[in-house]
């Protein structure tokens, strides 16, 4: 039983989705003031992340190593530099722009593995360029951030690395000693992860939705408009970089949905911690794009 309602939250996951985001706007006060939890909400996804992480999934990085490395290095170039692009040409208000760098600066969403799978695509390098960069993310991400977004930033790089460090290294290290530990838990806990990852996920849009609609109702066209933009430039320049790098088939649709999905609850979490509630706003709307755009990818690829 447990089993099928994680695989129906699965499947669901854009209806749970759009859901929160109308109960955050509906009631905004009351959501709101979920703010705080959003980087302990992010380390629950983070600690199912280390449950689930099989040594046997870091084979490929031998087997393969090129693969992955194409796949990380283009996460981490094709996402930052489209996103700042895209800010100095639309010439985004600040707390937005810094919202949008934030998204493009982080790794791989987790999302991008089940994708991978629907699309026919290598889930093995899904998988290993998702952890690869999660595992690099404390390092990169306060880099990337600074590098495109110094301008508008008053927070120094140690406090922004340790943000990143307790949402995401800090719960994946405990989740991977709890399954090393206590395997029979981990593996029933896993069951059930799906089903937390989408009631976290969904209260961190309800509570970013809840303390900015203000600021979405005044700029929302504008940021649908930009993240619509940023989402689409990762999946084509994705598999058009890997086209390029001759990568096989399966391996060019796993690198453009690596590239096109981020860890946006990343994003909301940095910008709900150290910056204004509207820099949150351009990661929670990703996080509703991406899980359209995603499976709209993936159905098409499947078919084909």
């Amino acid at each position: 039983m447990l089993s099928k309602v994680s695989k129906f939250a699965t499947n669901t996951f854009l209806v749970w989705m759009l859901i929160a985001a109308v109960i955050g706007f509906i009631f905004p006060m009351q959501l709101s003031t979920l703010s705080n939890w959003v980087p302990y909400l992010l380390g629950i996804v983070m600690l199912g992340m280390g449950l689930t992480i099989d040594p046997k999934d870091f084979k490929i990085i031998f087997q393969a190593p090129r693969s992955v490395i194409i796949g990380v290095v283009l996460q981490y170039t094709i996402m930052p530099l489209s996103a700042f692009l895209i800010v100095k040409l639309f010439h985004l208000p600040s707390e937005i722009a810094i919202g949008v760098i934030l998204v493009g600066c982080c790794p791989g969403g987790t999302s991008s593995n089940v994708m991978s799978y629907l699309a026919n695509a290598n889930v093995a390098l899904s998988v290993a360029i998702t952890s690869v960069s999660t595992l690099l993310a404390p390092f990169l991400t306060p880099a990337l951030i600074y590098l495109f977004a110094h301008e508008w930033l008053q927070v120094s790089f140690i406090s922004m690395f340790w943000s990143v460090v307790q949402v995401i290294l800090i719960p994946i290290i405990i989740g991977f000693v709890l399954q090393k530990l206590f395997k029979t838990f981990a593996d029933k806990t896993a069951t059930a992860l799906p089903i937390v990852s989408v009631v976290a996920i969904s209260l961190i849009l309800a509570s970013v939705v809840g303390s900015s609609k203000a600021q979405i109702l005044a700029t929302g066209l504008l940021i649908f408009a930009v993240v619509i933009l940023h989402n689409l430039i990762g999946y084509i320049l994705g598999y058009t970089f890997a086209k390029i790098l001759k990568l096989d088939r399966p391996d060019k649709k796993a690198v453009s949905i690596e590239v096109g999905m981020q860890n946006s609850g990343l994003a909301v979490s940095l910008a709900t911690v150290h910056f204004n509630p509207l820099s949150a706003v351009p990661g929670a709307v990703f996080s509703l794009i991406h899980n359209i755009t995603g499976p709209i990818l993936a159905k098409y690829w499947n078919k084909r």
